[in-house]
């Protein structure tokens, strides 16, 4: 619930920063400000220098609740037990039952004149076309 908390407070503040830089006059705006240019729209609301120093001050205090949120945001997710959120997780964790491998029957060792004794079960069936041709 906490965390959550937290994610929202970042949320916010991380927009607030994006508004009030975007509200910000750039550095090259001071020099139609100082001949008179603009004067009368953007001086009324906070005065002739008030607004930078007021939204200066304001992204300073919106940068540093996003910052502290993100920090707290590390704590908290560090100590937060690991929770299982992708199959592929479930599945490593899943516990593998052990296959048996069916063992390979051992080849016999009386050889034939083919050589039919390195090759397993070939020996059967050799004996087995003897067999039927007598």
């Amino acid at each position: 619930m906490l965390y959550n908390i937290i994610i929202i407070i970042q949320v916010i503040s991380a927009l607030a920063i994006i508004a009030l830089v975007l509200m910000q006059q750039g550095k090259g705006a001071d020099m139609g400000a100082a001949f008179g240019a603009g004067s009368s729209g953007s001086g009324s609301l906070f005065g002739a220098s008030g607004s930078s120093n007021f939204l200066s001050k304001s992204t300073a205090i919106a940068a540093v609740i996003f910052f502290v949120s993100t920090l707290v945001m590390a704590y908290i997710g560090n100590s937060r037990a690991p929770t299982q959120s992708g199959i592929i997780e479930k599945l490593q964790s899943a516990p593998v039952a052990p296959v048996e491998q069916p063992k390979a029957p051992e080849p016999s060792m009386s050889k034939d004149a083919s050589g039919a004794a390195a090759i397993p079960g070939a020996t059967q069936s050799m004996e087995q076309g003897k067999n039927t041709s007598k």
